[in-house]
């Protein structure tokens, strides 16, 4: 039997910004307690594997503010715009942080990022066949980009080199789908 969903009997809105919003809600328990309970709402964003060749990815590298790092490697990702679609919204993030479009954009994985506090729900793409165009990164971000040998790529994810959780699963599982045959990049070490 599912467990019994939760009621929400009110909803404010904390605080608000172009990227989230934080809003408190009173509860209702399947045992008729109630609780507040903070969520931090970000909607959806994407990520893409670019792969510049069939044993190379393209990966970026900015300042991180939250962990103040500055050092760690990650895939293209963002936001999804109103009025996107998941691919254009891959497209665009590709497109500003990359520098490339991919002509073939495949889907791989869609999760939650977090399943308790945080609404936002990330999709994963592996981009092949890409052809140049003209990076224009948001006011905010300072990129670097690099070539890396996917096996490089891979093993610095599975090392904790690489650690935020869309070019860690989008990694693996760009190595994954390619082990079963699917597009994706090279497999997993064994």
């Amino acid at each position: 039997m599912k467990p019994k969903p939760w009621k929400t009997l009110s909803s404010k809105l904390v605080y608000e910004n172009p990227w989230m919003r934080l809003r408190e809600d009173v509860a209702e328990m399947p045992n008729r307690q109630t609780t507040t309970y903070g969520v931090v709402v970000f909607g959806d964003c994407v990520g893409v594997v670019p792969f510049v060749d069939d044993d190379h990815v393209l990966l970026v590298r900015q300042y991180r503010y939250v962990q103040g790092e500055n050092h760690r490697w990650e895939i293209p990702t963002g936001g999804v715009k109103e009025g996107e679609t998941l691919e254009q919204a891959a497209q665009r993030e590709l497109t500003e942080e990359a520098g490339y479009r991919a002509n073939l954009l495949t889907h791989i994985s869609s999760y939650y990022t977090s399943k308790c506090i945080c609404d936002e729900t990330a999709h994963l793409y592996v981009g092949k066949k890409l052809t140049p165009a003209e990076a224009q990164p948001d006011d905010t971000e300072f990129l670097q980009r690099r070539v890396f040998p996917f096996q490089r790529a891979l093993d610095m994810a599975l090392k904790g080199e690489i650690m935020d959780s869309m070019s860690v699963l989008g990694l693996v599982l760009a190595a994954r789908r390619h082990e079963s045959g699917q597009t994706g990049g090279p497999s997993l070490p064994s």
